[in-house]
């Protein structure tokens, strides 16, 4: 099958089971919070997964190569994007394993239903309108700024849609950590996992990646926080082996 490009379009490659991915350079591409998400979900054998805010599809696509998940799911709600997630797909032959579905992430549970995925992951906006000026570009102000959705929005939709005991993955910015634990405890999410990311030794943490369960008990784990880079340019190890150099 012949993929076709369109305007300001690229193909990058995953370094994934040979995974390849297409992007638009005037829009919002995936970033390092990303793959960390991908790297960081714990996806079993023979469970579904929902990603919500998919953009491009990077989540889904790392995670069916990361791991033994039966069946991946992305929600987004701009078309550009679902257009080059699915021809995303297409690219990787994934057809069988990945849907991407266009919708709004406040109505997730009417789309797909309540307690029916066993996993749920996001990369969501990490701005509301206390942090920084909107981007002029549509594309990328709703990628980072809660435009379209909050943070509760976010949280509300993945509760409903988790089965009890499901697992509720997500990347977000440490300065609304508080506002973070808050919701989640609202809609009967417990944080389980806790993992800081640090752009270098002697930095503060500018991203925070979390493991919480759906009906779980208290009990938190702080884990060991991932470094980027050991000098200026030149990531860590870690980093290599999570982008699967």
């Amino acid at each position: 099958m012949t993929i076709k490009l369109k305007e300001n379009e690229r193909v990058d490659q995953l370094h994934r089971n040979g995974y390849q991915i297409i992007q638009n350079k005037d829009g919002f591409c995936f970033g390092m919070d990303a793959v960390l998400l991908s790297g960081y979900a714990v996806v079993k054998q023979k469970e579904t997964v929902l990603d919500l805010g998919t953009g491009t599809g990077i989540i889904p696509i790392l995670l069916e190569a990361k791991t033994k998940g039966q069946y991946f799911t992305g929600l987004e709600i701009q078309p550009q994007s679902v257009d080059m997630a699915r021809r995303s797909v297409a690219l990787n032959h994934l057809e069988e394993k990945i849907q991407i579905v266009e919708g709004d992430i406040k109505c997730a549970s009417s789309l797909f239903g309540k307690s029916v995925f066993d996993v749920v992951t996001t990369n969501p906006p990490y701005m509301n309108e206390n942090h920084g000026l909107t981007n002029p570009n549509l594309p990328k102000a709703i990628a980072r700024h809660e435009l379209l959705c909050s943070l509760e929005d976010v949280i509300r939709e993945a509760s409903l849609v988790l089965r009890p005991g499901g697992r509720f993955y997500m990347v977000h910015r440490p300065r609304r950590f508080i506002e973070i634990i808050g919701t989640l405890s609202k809609y009967q999410l417990e944080v389980k996992r806790l993992k800081p990311v640090y752009p270098m030794i002697g930095k503060e943490a500018n991203m925070v990646l979390l493991e919480a369960v759906r009906g779980g008990k208290a009990l938190l784990k702080w884990e060991k926080p991932i470094i980027v880079y050991k000098e200026p340019g030149i990531y860590t190890d870690e980093i290599y082996e999570i982008y699967g150099y």
